[in-house]
């Protein structure tokens, strides 16, 4: 988790350091759905569910820093609690930097193609505080380290205001609360061009 914590820093100092030479910044929020394999018993009858489900609003950032390659990272979470086995409140969390090619298409559109490292990080919310050093909160968290590789295509709808259509697939490690590793995110954000 520490190393985890390290990289999510360096690339974040990548992004902001990377802001002040690029010559274009995008911003944008969306909303999407998740798709995964339906759930499974295991062979001594544990039943494993799915990730499928639920309405995920969530922010991204990419900062294009030379021949349409740049960085991108974003955050994506369910926007309910949903319940694990029928009885735990739980909500995954999804997020992840990833290198990005845009090339401009036309005059009004721009593809996306990216792919990178993040985490999924569920919580599993608890009757009762639960605290550290630093704070106290109401959930205990389960995280996962991901791969994820996807796509999107920004359509200009007024100068430098675009609707973006993506889908992302999540290949996460050792996802053990779940039927599959596997999962895909589909949506649609609003967003905005600096530097166009």
């Amino acid at each position: 988790m520490r190393k985890l914590s390290l990289l999510v820093s360096l690339l974040t100092l990548c992004l902001m350091g990377g802001g002040a030479q690029a010559q274009h910044v995008d911003l944008a929020f969306g909303v999407s759905g998740l798709s995964a394999p339906a759930g499974s018993t295991d062979s001594s009858g544990v039943f494993f569910p799915t990730m499928s489900g639920g309405a995920y609003p969530g922010f991204s950032g990419d900062v294009l820093l030379a021949h349409h390659l740049g960085v991108e990272g974003e955050l994506f979470w369910r926007a309910s609690q949903n319940l694990y086995g029928g009885y735990q409140p739980y909500r995954p969390l999804f997020y992840d930097f990833n290198a990005i090619w845009a090339p401009r298409l036309t005059k009004s559109i721009t593809a996306e193609v990216m792919a990178g490292i993040g985490a999924e990080s569920l919580r599993f919310y608890t009757p009762y505080p639960v605290c550290n050093f630093f704070t106290c909160t109401n959930y205990v968290s389960s995280d996962h380290f991901m791969g994820d590789i996807g796509g999107g295509i920004r359509y200009y709808v007024w100068h430098n205001a675009f609707v973006r259509p993506e889908a992302r697939l999540y290949l996460v490690h050792n996802n053990a609360e779940f039927s599959s590793g596997r999962a895909a995110r589909y949506g649609m954000s609003i967003g905005y061009s600096f530097g166009r």
